[in-house]
């Protein structure tokens, strides 16, 4: 299947009665209440989603929680319902408790013409596969809710005082119990998940013509240097033009609404530039070392400079994204931006499912770990080159003057009997992934699938 979950973790706000004071609890009691809260709960509004909660203790508290795009073929809705259910009570139990019980939404805008109740109807088989899923495994599904159009419909209640057969339209944005306590928490809720997924999509029209030549281009140039060895200087020179243009970023702030100022950083960036930085990352030491921009007041500005040069990954460069996106999400992650961080990640996975440094970062950030650890690495890694290229110039610097011989060419040359060590692997261990990833010695780049038939027809 083409859809990405995004795992069972801890919510934002992670139970019915939120907050530790106790006078900042929010119990949600009916139907109303629910739908009100899963923005909050999720930090973005869910589109075109399975969204499934678990609930534990008497109180009924929020656990973990888990999201999936619906699948447009009924036919799976069977197998994925079994799997979404066994998945979020294996991951919640995994974490010490079982969960009680299941609070179950199915969210979909309708389609032209198509009403909301049509599509609550046409989604009801969906939602009676997941409560026999989740009952199957001895965890009821204590209300399923449909979300369409504006309202919302509840296929547990048959009560038509709360629950009329046309919907209940939602409440207003903001003017809800659990708005306010989410505003008094100073947690913000995200656009919806399709305008957080616009945000990362390649570019359309004649700006992907243009930028598909300057791949095309930038492909056939760097390519054979990033195989052969010139991998260091390729490494060096794609570090040294993104820092170039992450500087443009940094000093223009963005403005407006999200599109607009998407807009706006594409123009920072040119096709040219855009295509050699991208090819770039494809080789994994580059991308360590990109990864290593994590913190420090630039951090918004870095994480417009990923996000730019996903959107230029346009076909047949699809799988060239991952990197990008990779980078985005972990950027978004380090700044406490967890939604963000696992649209990134999907997005990654979806451009290249074997891409392991995503996968790693998106189990970590789904499991609610620590982005700080890998900091921690990121900057002994830093650390640790610099002391070892200081040493090497030092060396060298000594050897010169004196005639001392400097052997051979590149990052490996030993220079009056201080050699320099090659880059070793990378710092959180992600394998190879398909294309100029790296896979061959010193972590150089695999050349990736040339553009077959498919990727013509993308052309034209």
């Amino acid at each position: 299947m083409a859809h990405h979950n995004e795992s069972a973790g801890p919510s934002p706000l992670p139970s019915s009665a939120w907050g530790p004071p106790p006078e900042n609890h929010v119990t949600l009691r009916t139907p109303a209440e629910l739908a009100d809260a899963l923005p909050y709960l999720l930090g973005f509004h869910p589109d075109d989603s399975i969204v499934m909660m678990a609930l534990h203790g008497e109180r009924k508290r929020f656990g973990g929680r888990l999201r999936l795009g619906i699948p447009a073929d009924p036919g799976e809705w069977p197998f994925v319902s079994d799997q979404l259910a066994r998945t979020l009570v294996t991951a919640t139990t995994k974490r010490g408790t079982a969960p009680d019980g299941i609070v179950l939404y199915l969210c979909q805008d309708p389609a032209a013409g198509e009403t909301g109740q049509a599509v609550m109807e046409r989604l009801r088989p969906l939602a009676q596969h997941l409560r026999i899923a989740c009952g199957g495994l001895d965890v009821p599904v204590y209300e399923a809710l449909c979300l369409s159009g504006g309202r919302f419909w509840s296929y547990c209640c048959s009560d038509t005082r709360c629950c009329p057969p046309d919907g209940t339209p939602r409440t207003m944005p903001g003017t809800s119990v659990m708005a306010a306590a989410a505003a008094y928490a100073g947690m913000r809720v995200g656009g919806s998940l399709r305008e957080m997924e616009a945000r990362l999509a390649p570019l359309g029209g004649q700006a992907a013509e243009e930028q598909r030549r300057a791949l095309d281009a930038a492909a056939a140039e760097l390519v054979p240097r990033m195989l052969g060895a010139e991998y260091e200087t390729v490494r060096r020179e794609t570090l040294d033009l993104a820092e170039l243009v992450l500087l443009r970023f940094d000093g223009t702030p963005p403005a407006g609404a999200p599109a607009e100022a998407d807009a706006r950083d594409d123009g920072l960036v040119s096709a040219d530039e855009a295509a050699a930085i991208v090819l770039g990352l494809q080789d994994r030491i580059a991308r360590d070392r990109a990864a290593e921009w994590m913190e420090g007041p630039r951090l918004p500005a870095i994480l417009r400079l990923w996000r730019a040069l996903a959107r230029r990954c346009v076909p047949p460069y699809s799988e060239h994204a991952a990197a990008p996106l990779t980078l985005a999400g972990w950027v978004a992650w380090a700044g406490g931006e967890h939604t963000e961080a696992k649209v990134a990640f999907g997005r990654a996975l979806t451009a290249d499912p074997d891409y392991l440094f995503a996968q790693l970062l998106h189990h970590a950030c789904n499991e609610g770990l620590d982005p700080e650890a890998l900091r921690d690495c990121l900057r002994q890694e830093r650390a640790d080159r610099a002391v070892l290229d200081a040493a090497c110039a030092a060396a060298e610097r000594r050897a010169r003057p004196d005639g001392g011989a400097v052997e051979g060419d590149g990052p490996g040359r030993a220079v009056s009997g201080v050699r320099r060590r090659k880059p070793q692997g990378d710092t959180a261990r992600p394998g190879p992934s398909r294309g100029t990833a790296a896979g061959g010695p010193e972590g150089k780049p695999r050349v990736r699938r040339q553009p077959g038939r498919r990727a013509a027809r993308d052309r034209k």
